[in-house]
């Protein structure tokens, strides 16, 4: 989900550049892995590069196709309006965390991030009663928006422009997680030239621009 929106917009200049339609469908990167585990013809899919590698390794897309596109950093969003607390440091962002009502992630790779950042401070059963896992597809910049809590984590791409929230800054470096998210082809692809030429494309400098302008970078 975390690059929806970038493909979608990538998927039409492309077909207007290329005369070749493309249709994206945008799931839960835990939900996208299983589909594709378990036989649903693609003939391109785009996931966090681990998911991509444990693909390859199951025989279901091609290895030698992969390529890396966007690198997607994480930030924290709090509701429209409300009083900003500080995250420019790593004692900040934890001090953050344990004053907030609830805390919202995801369950994608910034989840598991956020998870592995409260057993590093010790105060993960502390937070656990706090702690709200978006449904998967679900932005969690959507519950911060409807005030089911108050402190939101995830990747950039999935916050910016979401209404109802105010996006604070990306993480602190220490603190920080970036996602590399990858393309790769299908094992069995009816269109495997046509896809290997729109790969190319994606992870080409003509697509940089519009990759920062949804909160990435480019590979």
């Amino acid at each position: 989900m975390a690059t929806r929106h970038l493909l979608n917009d990538l998927a039409a200049t492309y077909a207007k550049r290329a005369g070749c339609a493309v249709a994206f469908e945008s799931v839960g990167g835990v939900e996208a892995e299983r589909r594709v585990q378990q036989g649903e013809a693609f003939d391109v899919v785009v996931l966090a590069a681990p998911a991509i590698e444990r693909l390859a390794a199951s025989g279901h897309v091609e290895a030698t196709s992969r390529v890396d596109l966007v690198r997607s950093a994480m930030a924290v969003a709090i509701a429209a309006g409300a009083p900003k607390p500080r995250v420019d440091d790593d004692d900040a962002v934890r001090d953050a965390v344990l004053g907030a009502r609830a805390i919202g992630i995801s369950t994608g790779p910034s989840g598991t991030h956020v998870a592995r950042l409260l057993e590093r401070w010790g105060i993960a059963d502390a937070v656990a009663p706090r702690l709200v896992q978006a449904p998967p597809g679900v932005p969690v910049g959507a519950l911060v928006a409807r005030g089911d809590v108050e402190l939101g984590f995830q990747q950039l791409s999935e916050l910016v422009g979401l209404p109802g929230i105010d996006v604070i800054d990306a993480l602190p470096p220490g603190v920080q997680s970036v996602t590399v998210f990858a393309a790769a082809i299908g094992r069995h692809s009816t269109r495997g030239e046509v896809a290997a030429a729109f790969v190319r494309w994606l992870a080409s400098a003509e697509t940089a621009d519009a990759k920062r302008r949804h909160g990435m970078a480019p590979a």
